[in-house]
């Protein structure tokens, strides 16, 4: 037989068999991970200093968490959830109940982050429906924000990179402006700015009519569409006092702020502010299985049952071995004290982010809560004017953190199309030599971004 003449395509060149990769340029063969240390197949170690986005909340290759999982692999590894009950689920949804707010305890478990947020929308519409208010149905949101990639989710997202081609496809809600009070130059407190964005929401449900709005989504701590933004604490016992008044349901979306990366279980326990409906995914299965969750009180559930039940599932909620894995996540996070380590690093690494931030004063903000930090660059402090959109500035630091080992995470800030940031939240394992060892590599990268990119830096 006749070998072929062609020659094998490099690394750089080779098209992936696999949809999709986001850039022509082909990243390393993985091989291995421990910790929060990932090594690929040509023998290169990355510290994964934002978790892959923001999901290996316990680090890699816990070997509790893989005995767990093998146990389970061994007994069952799908069982139909209208054919049967299975032991992880309940257990799970137990365990997860407890550390949630008090009468948070009807689980709903998923696959993922868009499931979750699309079943919390879903949970809410078939609520109203069932207590005799059909016509609520608007989900106020913020812009920017993320909430998922699925149709529904994409909905809520205020993300017009995301958006913009599917629009034609789905009910675009209604958008308030995200609290980036930090911005703002006017002569308010922030705790007077805290209350402004609040009340801007309820001026959004009297311009769309408060009998048509079922519902307002938000995280807490934002994700990647803010770089990781607080509010000021004002906003949040506020936001809870308007949906009240209203009639509103407020979800949280804690699918990235959640399971214990904030230094709390649930980003919204740092404030006065309680919801309705939770969403949860990513740290809750620390990438070890698919997993998310949706949980409610009863006082919603209940009138869905009462009507038939809830409209609403996927072919692996409640996944036995997806919740078994889950389970011994939750596990491990108590057994190691990763939430208390996750509130003690990340106020280290806020310290050290701040540090970084005198030396290089192009970067205008760093925020966040434990594990997860975010930090916005831009061109002109005083103006806060945003570095050249052809620049590149963000890809370009991330791709001069990976040559040196380090994974950050990145996305432009407004709306998904201008602003850059950068965002750092390891495994809540990570130690103190860790932190000094990100910080160290990120302050390298931020040296040669500066000079090429003609930016500002002191001493």
């Amino acid at each position: 037989m006749l070998k072929s003449q062609t020659p094998a395509p490099d690394t750089e060149t080779r098209l992936p068999s696999n949809l999709f990769y986001l850039s022509s340029l082909r990243r390393p063969l993985v091989d291995r991970a421990e910790g929060i240390y990932i090594w690929t197949q040509d023998g290169r170690r990355f510290i994964d200093g934002s978790s892959g986005p923001m999901v290996a909340n316990i680090g890699h290759s816990n070997r509790n968490v893989l005995d767990a999982m093998k146990q389970q692999m061994d007994r069952a590894t799908f069982a139909y959830r209208l054919h049967f009950e299975n032991e992880p689920a309940e257990d799970l949804a137990r365990e997860l109940a407890a550390k949630l707010p008090e009468g948070m305890d009807r689980i709903f478990f998923v696959s993922g982050g868009s499931e979750a947020t699309e079943s919390c929308i879903k949970l809410a519409r078939q609520w109203a429906v069932a207590t005799g208010q059909p016509s609520r149905w608007k989900v106020i949101t913020r812009f920017p924000s993320y909430h998922g990639g699925t149709l529904g989710s994409l909905s809520v997202t205020g993300d017009d990179a995301l958006a913009e081609t599917f629009a034609p496809m789905m009910q675009v809600m209604p958008t308030v402006p995200a609290p980036a009070a930090w911005r703002d130059r006017d002569n308010f407190s922030m705790e007077q700015r805290g209350i402004r964005y609040a009340d801007m929401v309820e001026e959004k449900i009297l311009a769309e009519g408060p009998e048509s709005v079922l519902a307002f989504i938000m995280e807490p701590v934002g994700g990647a569409a803010t770089a990781a933004l607080v509010a000021p604490d004002s906003y949040y016992p506020r936001i809870r006092e308007i949906c009240d008044r209203y009639g509103i349901l407020l979800i949280h979306d804690e699918v990235m702020s959640g399971a214990g990366r904030t230094g709390k279980f649930l980003g919204g326990d740092h404030f006065d502010c309680k919801p309705d409906i939770v969403a949860l995914s990513k740290g809750l299965g620390s990438g070890y299985a698919p997993l998310g969750a949706l949980a409610a009180p009863l006082r919603l559930v209940q009138p869905l049952l009462a009507s038939g039940g809830f409209q609403h599932g996927h072919t692996y909620a409640g996944n036995p071995l997806a919740c078994a894995a889950g389970l011994a996540v939750l596990g491990e996070m108590d057994r190691l004290g990763l939430v208390a380590n996750a509130a003690d690093m990340g106020d280290l690494l806020m310290a050290e982010l701040k540090g970084l931030a005198k030396r290089f004063p192009f970067i205008a903000d760093v925020r966040g809560k434990g594990l997860l930090l975010g930090a916005e660059m831009v061109a002109d402090l005083e103006t806060l004017r945003p570095i050249a959109p052809a620049k590149k500035a963000t890809q370009r630091l991330l791709d001069l953190a990976y040559e040196r080992g380090l994974i950050i995470y990145g996305r432009k800030v407004k709306g998904g199309v201008d602003g850059d940031n950068f965002m750092v939240a390891p495994p809540m394992i990570v130690t103190k030599e860790q932190v000094g060892e990100i910080v160290a590599i990120i302050g390298d990268s931020l040296q040669v971004l500066a000079g090429e990119l003609d930016l500002p830096v002191e001493g």
